[in-house]
């Protein structure tokens, strides 16, 4: 006769075995997804792509980017990525990107970089020496400096040239509200050179536009060749206000860094 106690062990040993099988071949939760504007920007230049990810079923962070240093700004955005329980995506526009950079360090979670219009420097590189890499900025003549008590300078672009400069194929209307409420980064930040060099561990996908003023996309696409860019999309005639004016590209790329294996 079978021995009853063997036989009830093994039938609940195959219950929890087959549960655990079935949890395991079950869906995965989606990464959240970490937005980190740039300078002369503010959370809500990613309104349309949170609006696009939630849609979608992503939950979307608009990180408040406080663009006073990269090493400080960063470790801001390394708090809220370890506030995340689950996979983070990380998505860095502009000088957003140095930051992301620094803040995927010592954070396993965060399973890929995304640089939207954003500077992707290796250990050493600042936002300053990148952008004049290649010639085609033309940031230089449009940023008006305000002085600030400790002896440092603020940068602005000056609201004449915003939208010419950072957003010239955002809707009129939509770029004076963006120049009103842009905010400015601290000079030393720009010039801030970069730590290590995340982009070398983590998987990292480029967007761009070919009308960058900003950030020419020669040198876009010099950094996406030395990343190994697992995706490089870029947009024809788009500004350095991609993530307004273009949306459902970003979105699209940020959801094949999310769902790659």
């Amino acid at each position: 006769m079978p021995n009853i106690t063997g036989v009830l062990a093994l039938t609940a040993a195959l219950a929890v075995s087959g549960s655990a099988i079935a949890q395991a071949a079950g869906p995965q939760p989606k990464p959240t997804i970490v937005l980190v504007h740039g300078a002369f920007a503010e959370s809500s230049s990613w309104d349309a792509v949170i609006t696009k990810l939630s849609a979608d079923g992503y939950v979307a962070i608009a990180a408040a980017n406080p663009l006073r240093s990269v090493a400080g700004d960063a470790a801001a955005v390394s708090a809220i990525v370890r506030s995340v329980s689950g996979p983070v995506v990380l998505v860095g526009h502009s000088y957003g990107g140095p930051v992301i950079t620094e803040a995927a360090n010592g954070n396993a979670n965060v399973k890929s970089l995304v640089y939207v219009a954003g500077f992707a420097p290796d250990t050493g590189e600042s936002a300053f020496t990148l952008s004049g890499m290649f010639p085609g900025s033309t940031l230089g003549s449009a940023i008006v400096p305000v002085a600030l008590p400790d002896g440092g300078q603020d940068l602005f672009i000056q609201p004449d040239k915003f939208r010419a400069q950072f957003a010239a194929d955002v809707p009129e209307e939509q770029a004076l509200l963006m120049a009103a409420t842009q905010r400015p980064v601290a000079q030393a930040a720009l010039a801030e050179a970069a730590g290590v060099a995340a982009w070398k561990t983590v998987p990292s996908y480029m967007i761009y536009g070919s009308d960058d003023r900003n950030i020419p996309a020669a040198v876009m696409s010099f950094m996406a060749k030395r990343a190994h860019a697992v995706k490089t999309v870029v947009i024809e005639g788009a500004s350095h206000a991609v993530m307004v004016s273009h949306p459902a590209e970003v979105v699209s790329l940020i959801e094949d860094a999310a769902s790659a294996e």
